[in-house]
């Protein structure tokens, strides 16, 4: 550094350099020499055509009790592809696809692809106003959907193709591949994520991106046409195309099962058992409450979208391969891979083939080995931008300063001109491996969902009555992160959290729900006048809830102490909606084994969903296991009427009990 000075005094502080000749070689060029091989003219579906002509019969694609073969497959794709084009799909055409889990997802995707368009994938699931957002936002010329998902589609001005009844027309189509004069630079997906503003943030991703990246994660987790690969991530989500590419662009078998069949815990592992799965990915808050369990044919676990524990790596590791992978979105999917050994420190390993990785400092220069800096992506892969957000595109995907010359990743239209800039603070170690540190903004990431904290600030601070408001992530004692919601109401208001929830829940998904509201007179500030984030208080969980209906009859007393133990409250009332207190799918999982125990009953998940709350799920409970009590011992039956109508007639005095209190309250 001193030297740097005495040659240029004239130079910006900000520019000196402090890194030997040496060091740079080491940091630009020697850990990022990446370069490799790749189908870099061909667009995905052609990777899925190249596995067509070499495995026609083998099987592509299993959903339930039916199946297709990849000639199948393809053939059903390009009747589709074909009628799609009738109706003017052409290259960098977004179609929407609105379906669930099924043979016609796979279907669309491929057909949508074949036609020459890009796909804009849509759940179902998400609030009507984020729903009718993306649409508009996109200007979606085609929806793909099913007859029974219209009623949960806002109005749009898209044409719809309902899958499941226009088959018999399209099945009249050729069967031919389609010429559509799509290029690797077009457009092949469109995928939204949480974006700061208030609104998601669309990310157009194109074919020559996630064609380097299926080869390399096809090389990297050794997938070949023996294996068989789960369909895990949600089709809303970009990790999905890379499990669908592995797979399809290998030969390998894809296998589709139900939502209900992937929560982790019984109902994923016999997934896994009874097809003889090899290759999943997950995130490792789902692999941490999956039991630990023979499972001869997994060869290889994947976990990617938040940090991993080395305690998952030693558990899952003994006898087959565990990656730990990292990439978001705008740089197709992945960035870096990690092979993980038990006992061994986690990290997201390095770049993938074309791509490159730089840590810099706030004036973008190079920081030395051990030392965190910003982490920043370059190469082949890089995301076309924003749709319709050129302000975001220029400030996140920024020039890159170390480009010499044509060489590896470069292609494309923003491989190697740019650097993707992805909020992420990392440090490279001595090895060459990078250590992931955590985030310099307000982006988070919660059981695998990114979330922008400051969407649903926004959202929030939309209420009439809301005066100020502010929403962090905090761990309980089990570590376990969830969003907790500060509100500051305008004067003479009165807020209630039922209110706000609601408020949220017409616009957000489930999973970007604050767990708890906590009400304050005003937030607390640091001197420059910034919402100080760590003075805000520890959410005190048990005095939001309803809690005035204590658990009475022994059932419910048993569900409510296994609840409070798992939300981290004190307290729980019976008509407490298990998810409005911060209960998801991962916890659910931990509390159907043990309600299964203390029971001695098969209890489903769905089961839990149907019966929310301890009211309603000490019922079904008490009335399953008195019914197979009876058939066990053979109760007469009017002796078992009467012990049943005993129960009804406790539940029914505690329900009267709880209305007459709120009757008072009101």
């Amino acid at each position: 550094l001193l030297a740097t000075i005495v040659s240029n005094p004239h130079q910006r502080v900000g520019e000196l350099a402090f890194l030997s000749e040496s060091e740079l070689h080491q940091l630009l060029v020697e850990w990022n020499d990446t370069q490799a091989d790749y189908p870099e003219d061909k667009c995905i579906h052609q990777l899925f055509e190249e596995q067509v002509e070499r495995h026609p019969d083998a099987v592509a694609l299993v959903f339930g009790n039916q199946q297709l073969t990849y000639q199948q497959l393809n053939t059903q794709a390009n009747q589709l592809a074909h009628h799609l084009q009738s109706l003017g799909v052409k290259p960098d055409t977004l179609v929407g696809i609105c379906v669930e889990r099924s043979i016609e997802m796979v279907v669309g995707l491929l057909a949508v692809l074949k036609a020459g368009g890009a796909y804009l994938p849509l759940d179902s699931e998400y609030p009507i106003d984020r729903l009718s957002f993306m649409l508009e936002d996109a200007q979606v010329a085609v929806l793909l959907t099913q007859t029974h998902l219209l009623d949960k589609l806002p109005q749009h001005q898209a044409k719809v193709i309902c899958l499941d009844q226009v088959w018999s027309q399209i099945d009249q189509n050729h069967q031919h591949n389609p010429a559509s004069g799509v290029r690797a630079f077009n457009l092949a997906n469109l995928i939204y994520t949480s974006g700061s503003t208030g609104r998601p943030k669309g990310v157009l991703v194109e074919h020559q991106g996630l064609c380097n990246l299926a080869q390399a994660q096809i090389q990297a987790f050794e997938v070949d046409s023996e294996s068989r690969i789960l369909q895990f991530a949600s089709f809303s989500f970009d990790a999905s195309i890379s499990e669908i590419l592995m797979a399809l662009g290998s030969g390998a078998g894809l296998y589709l099962v139900t939502k209900d069949s992937l929560l982790p815990g019984q109902p994923l592992i016999e997934q896994l058992r009874n097809h003889g799965i090899t290759h999943i990915t997950l995130p490792p808050s789902a692999l941490a409450v999956m039991p630990v369990v023979e499972l001869p044919a997994l060869k290889t676990i994947i976990v990617a979208g938040e940090a991993c524990a080395v305690e998952l790596v030693n558990q899952w590791s003994v006898g087959r391969n565990f990656f730990n992978a990292y990439g978001p979105t705008e740089a197709s999917v992945c960035a870096t891979i990690a092979k993980c050994h038990a006992q061994e420190k986690i990290t997201i390993g390095r770049a993938i083939a074309n791509k490159q990785i730089y840590i810099l400092d706030q004036y973008l220069q190079p920081v030395p080995v051990g030392v965190p800096g910003e982490l920043h992506i370059g190469g082949v892969g890089l995301a076309r931008g924003y749709l319709h957000r050129p302000e975001l595109t220029q400030e996140k995907f920024i020039p890159n300063p170390f480009r010499q010359g044509k060489g590896a990743g470069e292609q494309g239209s923003r491989g190697g001109e740019s650097l993707y800039k992805t909020g992420d603070l990392a440090r490279y170690l001595q090895d060459g491996n990078i250590e992931y540190i955590g985030r310099i903004d307000n982006q988070i990431k919660i059981r695998g969902f990114r979330i922008e904290l400051g969407e649903i600030e926004t959202l929030l601070g939309q209420h009439s009555n809301v005066q100020q408001c502010c929403v962090i992530a905090r761990a309980d004692n089990s570590g376990d992160k969830r969003l907790v919601a500060y509100v500051v109401a305008k004067q003479d208001v009165t807020l209630t959290t039922g209110e706000l929830r609601q408020f949220l829940g017409d616009k957000l998904p489930g999973y970007m729900l604050p767990s708890a509201f906590v009400m304050l007179e005003s937030l607390p500030l640091t001197p420059n006048g910034k919402v100080d984030r760590r003075a805000l208080p520890n959410p005190d969980l048990h005095q939001e809830l309803s809690a005035d209906v204590i658990p009475n009859t022994e059932a419910e007393k048993i569900i409510a102490d296994i609840w409070q133990q798992a939300l981290k409250v004190e307290k729980v009332g019976i008509y407490d909606n298990f998810f409005e207190l911060g209960g998801h799918s991962l916890l659910l999982v931990k509390i159907n084994q043990q309600l299964q125990e203390k029971f001695n009953l098969q209890l489903s998940i769905v089961d839990m969903f149907t019966y929310p709350n301890i009211y309603r799920l000490s019922q079904y409970l008490t009335n399953k296991n008195q019914k197979e009590n009876a058939i066990k011992e053979n109760i007469p039956r009017t002796q078992y009427r009467r012990e049943i109508n005993h129960v009804r007639t406790q539940q029914l005095q505690s329900r009267q009990q709880y209305r007459s209190q709120q009757k008072g309250r009101k």
